[in-house]
């Protein structure tokens, strides 16, 4: 088990990365949470957290933080991507500048992060990168297609980081949570698009519904925080976390049950069969 462990994580205005952040500093270790707005995380210092600025899809923002972490601190042990939101839309209704910041966020931030933090763990022969991937990059589902988009592109990209970044001591751990009590669902209700006279404006109930699909019956963040934090300070950690209501269950549904099937299942779920 590592112990006394520099740990940086991005996301920590809500949710896991929140939850992170308080688990790991319970734990002992050194703490620096980020986010993008910094009084969203101005409390967390009165829990011995340290706190930083950080837009994951602006690179000054990036560079000034993890200098000034490195300066302080010395090092960063465990970086752990968590920032991302997610969209709910129609593939067709999704405007393409909405698709990119997406994409931006949840997959080329996660990257710049790695591509920041890397050289000093190189540096020092040692270090975690944890991905906060999700079950919805294994099992798309209708009207997430961007969001699904982005995890399965974030763990493609962390099984290549995850063998390249290896001879150098650095561990990759994808985790791939299925339902877990964030605000993940009120969220996304704020991100819900669709062009006006969409062709999908008579199931638009099914629609905004699907934002909060992950809340039913999900996993204790608090519990699900605790999980991570001991994978990913192990001596040996897993490369890939399952966890969270669903998460071994959907990716064994997506590997077992027929496409065909499975896509009328999910279109009457959601509505389309409707149409």
């Amino acid at each position: 088990m590592l112990n006394n462990q520099v740990v940086l994580i991005t996301g920590c205005s809500s949710g896991i990365g929140r939850a992170l952040a308080v688990e790991f500093a319970m734990q002992g270790h050194r703490v620096i949470a980020s986010a993008r707005r910094p009084e969203s995380i101005a409390d967390l210092t009165a829990q011995q957290i340290e706190t930083a600025q950080i837009d994951v899809t602006d690179p000054a923002s990036i560079k000034d933080a993890v200098e000034t972490i490195i300066a302080a601190a010395g090092r960063i042990d465990i970086l752990v991507n968590n920032a991302g939101f997610g969209q709910i839309a129609p593939m067709i209704d999704v405007p393409i500048e909405k698709l990119r910041l997406q994409l931006e966020t949840n997959v080329i931030g996660a990257v710049a992060m790695m591509r920041a933090v890397a050289p000093h763990m190189i540096r020092q022969r040692h270090g975690r990168i944890v991905q906060i991937g999700s079950i919805s990059g294994i099992l798309t589902t209708p009207f997430a297609g961007s969001y699904c988009a982005s995890k399965a592109a974030l763990h493609a990209l962390s099984e290549s980081a995850r063998m390249e970044l290896k001879p150098f001591g650095i561990d990759t751990i994808i985790v791939q949570p299925g339902g877990v009590t964030t605000r993940f669902g009120d969220t996304s209700t704020g991100h819900i698009m669709m062009r006006p006279g969409s062709v999908y404006g008579g199931i638009a109930g099914h629609i905004a519904a699907r934002a909060q699909t992950s809340q039913h019956g999900a996993a204790p963040v608090d519990k699900v925080a605790r999980k991570i934090v001991a994978a990913a300070t192990r001596s040996r950690p897993p490369r890939v976390l399952r966890l969270g209501r669903g998460g071994h269950r959907y990716p064994l549904i997506k590997r077992l049950v027929p496409d065909a099937l499975l896509d009328r299942v999910l279109m009457k779920m959601f509505g389309l069969s409707e149409l």
